[in-house]
C-alpha cells in the first residue's frame, strides 16, 4: 500500500504493524471488542424466545444498554485519563463479571436494569485502543493505523453477530449469553494484562486544532489549547453523531427493503456486503496521504446512501448497498483520528468517551426516526431520511465551520499590522 504522486501514500499497512506493542494492540482490541458486538444480537433472542415476549420488548433490553453505555462512556474514559487503564477497568471486570453471571437467569424487568448496569460499566476497549494507538504512533502514521482499526472493527461487526446467532440457535440464549459474559470478563482481564499506554511517557503540546491541513506560510503555529470543550471538538462531535444517524438509518431501511420484498434470509449476506465496501473503502483511505475533513465526509457518506432508496431487489440493491459502505470507514477514521489529535493528551480518555455517546444519540435518533418514515412510505423513505437528514447535519455544520474561520481570518488580517 505504497505509492508516489498519485496520492497515495508512502506509509504502508506493514510498516504500522512493524511498530512497537502495535500489533499487539490490534490483536488485544479485536479479541476484546467480539463481546461487544455480540451482545445486541443475543440479548434480543434471548428476550424474545426464552422470555417468549415481543421484539418490542427486545429492543427496550438493548436500548437500556445503548443507555447505560451512552451515559458510562464519559465517565470510564475520565477514569482512564485520571487512574490509568488497569484501576479504570478492574471495576469493569467486577460488575460485569456479577451481571453475566446472573443474566440468563432473570426475569425480563430484572434483566433490563441488568443491561443497564452492564453498559454503564462496559470495558471502554474502543476508546482505549485509539488513545494508545496515538500514543504508540506517529502523526505521519496515524492515518493509517486508525483506518486498519476502523477496518478491523468492521470485520468484528461482521463475524460476531453471526457467532451469537449461531450459539443462540444451535446451544441455547442462555449459553450465548454466559459466552457473552465469559469474553467480556476475559477481554476486560486481556486488556489489563496488555496495558497498552494511553498517556505518552512524555506529553507533547497539543496540536492546533484545526480540521484541514493547514496553509503553508502563514507563520508560526498556534499555541497550544488548554481547554477541551472548542468549537472544533463540537465540530467533530457533530460529526460523530450525524454519521451514526446514517449509519443506523440505512441498517434499518435495509432491513426493512428485504423484509418487504419477502427475502429476509438475504439480510446476513447484504449486511456482510456492506461491511465489506467498508473494509475496502478503509483499506484504501488509509493508503492515501489525504482526504476530506470529517464533515465533508459524512456528507459523503449521506449521498452515498441516495441509490439504494431506488434500487430494486435484490441485485442493484446489493450494489448499492456495497457503494454506500465505501465512505464508511473512511468517516469514522477520520473522526477518531482528529480527535485524539485535537485533545489534550490528559483528557484524551473523555474526549473518546464524549464521542462514544454522540454516536449513541445518533443511533437513537436515527432508528425511530427512519423507522417511523418507513411505517408511512416505505423503505425507500428510510433510506432518503437517513441521507438527507445526517447529510443535512453535516453540510450545515461545514457551513458553519467556514464562516467561523472566516471571521477568524479577517480578525487576524486586522490584528496583524499590530
Amino acid at each position: 500500500m505504497t505509492g508516489d504522486n498519485d496520492g497515495m501514500s508512502s506509509v504502508s499497512y506493514g510498516s504500522v504493524l512493524r511498530l512497537p506493542q502495535v500489533a499487539r494492540l490490534y490483536v488485544v482490541a479485536f479479541v476484546c471488542r467480539i463481546p461487544a458486538a455480540m451482545v445486541g444480537v443475543v440479548l434480543t433472542l434471548h428476550v424474545v424466545t426464552a422470555l417468549d415476549r415481543g421484539y418490542g420488548q427486545a429492543g427496550f433490553v438493548a436500548g437500556a444498554s445503548t443507555v447505560g453505555v451512552a451515559i458510562g462512556a464519559p465517565w470510564r474514559g475520565r477514569l482512564v485519563d485520571r487512574v490509568g487503564l488497569r484501576r479504570a477497568v478492574a471495576p469493569s471486570v467486577v460488575v460485569e463479571s456479577a451481571v453475566w453471571v446472573l443474566a440468563p437467569h432473570l426475569g425480563y424487568h430484572a434483566l433490563v436494569v441488568a443491561a443497564f448496569v452492564a453498559g454503564l460499566f462496559l470495558v471502554p476497549v474502543f476508546s482505549v485502543a485509539r488513545q494508545s494507538l496515538a500514543v504508540l504512533v506517529p502523526p505521519a502514521q496515524q492515518r493509517t493505523a486508525f483506518a486498519l482499526d476502523s477496518v478491523l472493527v468492521e470485520v468484528t461487526f461482521m463475524l460476531a453477530p453471526v457467532v451469537g446467532v449461531l450459539l443462540a440457535t444451535q446451544a441455547s440464549t442462555t449459553t450465548a449469553l454466559t459466552v457473552v459474559g465469559v469474553a467480556t470478563v476475559g477481554g476486560g482481564v486481556l486488556l489489563m494484562w496488555a496495558d497498552p499506554p494511553t498517556r505518552s511517557a512524555r506529553p507533547t503540546p497539543v496540536l492546533p486544532a484545526r480540521l484541514e491541513p493547514p496553509a503553508q506560510g502563514l507563520g508560526a503555529a498556534a499555541p497550544a489549547r488548554t481547554r477541551v470543550v472548542t468549537p472544533e471538538l463540537v465540530v467533530l462531535l457533530v460529526a460523530a453523531a450525524a454519521a451514526s444517524f446514517v449509519l443506523i438509518g440505512t441498517d434499518v431501511s435495509l432491513v426493512a427493503s428485504l423484509n418487504d420484498a419477502g427475502r429476509p434470509g438475504d439480510v446476513g449476506w447484504m449486511v456482510a456486503l456492506w461491511a465489506g465496501g467498508s473494509v475496502v473503502g478503509g483499506l484504501v483511505h488509509g493508503a492515501r496521504t489525504s482526504s476530506p475533513p470529517p464533515l465533508a465526509l459524512v456528507v459523503l457518506l449521506a449521498l452515498a446512501v441516495v441509490p439504494a432508496a431506488f434500487a430494486p431487489v435484490p441485485v442493484w440493491l446489493a450494489v448499492a448497498v456495497f457503494v454506500a459502505g465505501l465512505p464508511c470507514a473512511p468517516t469514522l477514521a477520520s473522526i477518531n483520528a482528529t480527535l485524539v489529535r485535537i485533545a489534550p493528551e490528559e483528557r484524551r480518555g473523555e474526549v473518546m468517551g464524549w464521542s462514544g455517546t454522540m454516536s449513541t444519540v445518533g443511533n437513537a435518533l436515527g432508528a425511530p426516526l427512519c423507522g417511523w418514515v418507513i411505517d408511512q412510505g416505505g423503505a425507500g423513505g428510510g433510506f432518503l431520511t437517513a441521507a438527507v437528514v445526517g447529510g443535512g447535519v453535516a453540510a450545515a455544520g461545514l457551513v458553519v465551520q467556514r464562516a467561523v474561520r472566516g471571521r477568524r481570518a479577517r480578525r487576524a488580517d486586522v490584528d496583524a499590522p499590530a
